[in-house]
């Protein structure tokens, strides 16, 4: 293994080297601020932890005291993990190892009283689309109504009186059994309230997804719940800036974006994206990705002129969740499961609005008409010649 998939955290390395005023500054300048505002974690809930080998970090982000309206405090849960058992096994298998891996780590988010929790993409399955093969693994795709994953998640949702957000690979038998790449949402009682389906699909490396499924059809939707507004920008849709505008027109609060990305292709990016989603938008963003690499039956290549392989590459998990003022969690592990915890004040997403103005001098009307244009057949560009 090489020496960079060894490293446990940026974060850690930096909070190592540095130490007093010194890492107090370089907090102020990263992260946004200069204290983490670490919250405590249940002892049990450390215990079992260890136990099942994942990490719990949480992190407190408070807002202004406002004459008018009360804080509202809502716990924002984020998982990220590995596969469970070979590829090679049965469907049926490699699923529930997976389900039996992230029922500790979901009671430890009920537990700590998480109010949404949402899981990495694709989450109940191995991130087999590098492969270009069919079978098995369409045989993961399930009803986003009735199947396995759904089910195992509404049983927690009702214990814990959490939100559930469930990115599966989707059957849609209505609509001849088409596959598409699907975020569900499931209340606190258990309801399925509604579900998105991924906007952008990469066509880069060995990210092969047109093969299984197109681009989502269900929109912009922000889900109204209990506990705020929220919405789901699936993995690759963080490289679009229009996709994550359009969440916060639509009046998200906090914006989730379940990826699996791999260190060779983005893991400079990751840092950047999702934070400047929060800020461009003031909402939350929760950027989760899985970890480990996975190793699949049969070689495949990548069409970049080097031998066959039977891993994608490095999951590189790194989960963090960004404030709209720009302040940010320190990230989880690059190597290990891993349950994020950020207790949050809502209130503080009118209160950047109203410092920074954004919505305000974004000039909607302007770019539409711009961009409605560029979209035309026979747009030219506005440059300006020298000569």
């Amino acid at each position: 293994m090489a020496a960079g998939l060894q490293l446990e955290s940026f974060d850690k390395l930096v909070s190592d080297a540095l130490s007093g005023a010194d890492l107090d500054e370089f907090n102020r300048i990263y992260y946004g601020r200069t204290s983490h505002h670490e919250l405590e974690v249940k002892a049990a809930n450390l215990e079992q932890a260890q136990k099942n080998n994942f990490d719990i970090e949480a992190y407190d982000f408070p807002a202004q005291e406002e004459d008018t309206r009360s804080p509202r405090i809502v716990k924002i849960g984020i998982i990220q993990h590995c596969i469970a058992t070979s590829t090679s096994k049965p469907i049926q298998a490699q699923r529930q190892a997976i389900f039996d891996k992230i029922l500790p780590i979901i009671e430890c988010a009920g537990n700590e009283g998480v109010n949404v929790l949402c899981l990495i993409e694709a989450w109940s399955m191995p991130f087999a689309f590098c492969t270009r093969e069919k079978a098995p693994w369409c045989q993961f795709a399930e009803c986003a109504e009735t199947g396995p994953s759904v089910q195992f998640l509404q049983n927690l949702a009702i214990k814990y009186n959490m939100v559930i957000i469930s990115p599966i690979l989707e059957r849609d038998e209505t609509h001849g059994d088409t596959i598409w790449n699907t975020a569900v949402v499931i209340n606190e009682c258990g309801k399925i309230i509604g579900k998105h389906r991924k906007n952008h699909i990469p066509r880069v490396g060995d990210f092969n997804e047109s093969t299984y499924y197109f681009e989502g059809n269900t929109g912009h939707p922000v889900f109204d719940t209990k506990y705020g507004k929220i919405a789901i920008n699936i993995c690759y849709g963080r490289h679009h800036p229009q996709n994550w505008l359009m969440f916060g027109i639509n009046g998200a609060e906090i914006v989730f974006n379940p990826s699996a990305t791999v260190g060779g292709l983005s893991e400079h990016l990751w840092s950047i994206e999702a934070r400047n989603a929060a800020i461009a938008n003031s909402f939350f963003t929760c950027a989760i990705n899985r970890v480990g690499r996975e190793e699949f039956p049969n070689e495949f290549t990548s069409g970049d002129g080097k031998p066959a392989h039977k891993d994608f590459g490095h999951f590189f998990g790194s989960s963090y969740i960004t404030a709209p003022d720009g302040s940010r969690t320190p990230g989880l592990s690059r190597i290990k499961d891993g349950l994020l915890i950020a207790q949050v004040d809502l209130n503080l997403c009118r209160q950047v609005k109203d410092k920074w103005g954004f919505r305000m001098t974004q000039r909607l009307d302007y770019y539409a008409g711009l961009i409605k244009k560029a979209a035309e057949i026979d747009y030219k560009p506005q440059v300006v010649s020298g000569n």
